[in-house]
């Protein structure tokens, strides 16, 4: 997997465009400056979640005796869950039921940003190719950064585009997400048989 494709899949697995309404709702009773803190304050909590999982996902497997392939698997697995809620959200939303005040952690940093999807995808990334350590690192902070400027820019999107228009991308972001789950469960799938014949 190339740099853009990796970078593409954590951009598309943050769903920032996603996010945007809920980012909105859960701030809008804080003022403008404080807003702009707590967005970067959270980014900064799911960058480093991120690069944790990178890093020492391929250690925290050996330990718990995982094979890359459940993790393949399960990552599929929760990747085509979250794509089917985006596709089909809830009443309460992606996520459910939020927490009040401020939000400090969970939800935004954690499961909005850095979600079980996106820690399953870069601990398959680091765990695969451990010698490409610091590409896996760009692609992330690539897809970081695009997210973030995004997320900066959540008021004048949904006011440029709307609603109904965000609602529109997040579902076709969603049926990308199943497709690119299904993938990574059949290839696990796949690498399971092969090793096991």
């Amino acid at each position: 997997m190339t740099i853009a494709a990796a970078a593409l899949l954590l951009f598309l697995i943050l769903d920032p465009l996603g996010n945007i309404p809920v980012f909105l709702s859960l701030l809008k009773g804080l003022p403008p400056a404080r807003q702009r803190v707590v967005i970067v304050r959270e980014l900064l909590i799911a960058l480093g979640v991120l690069m944790l999982f990178l890093w020492t996902g391929r250690f925290l497997l050996e330990l718990m005796h995982l094979r890359q392939e459940s993790v393949s698997i399960a990552g599929g697995i929760i990747l085509f869950l979250i794509g089917l809620r985006m596709i089909f959200p809830s009443a309460d939303g992606i996520m459910g039921e939020q927490p009040e005040g401020e939000p400090f952690i969970v939800p935004m940093a954690i499961p909005m940003i850095a979600g079980p999807s996106g820690m399953a995808a870069v601990m398959l990334l680091g765990s695969q190719e451990p010698g490409r350590m610091g590409a896996w690192s760009l692609a992330l902070a690539i897809a970081w950064a695009a997210t973030a400027i995004i997320l900066f820019s959540a008021t004048y999107l949904q006011k440029w585009l709307g609603t109904r228009v965000l609602t529109a991308i997040e579902r076709l972001m969603g049926m990308v997400i199943v497709a690119i789950s299904v993938q990574m469960l059949l290839d696990g799938i796949a690498s399971y048989l092969r090793a096991g014949s």
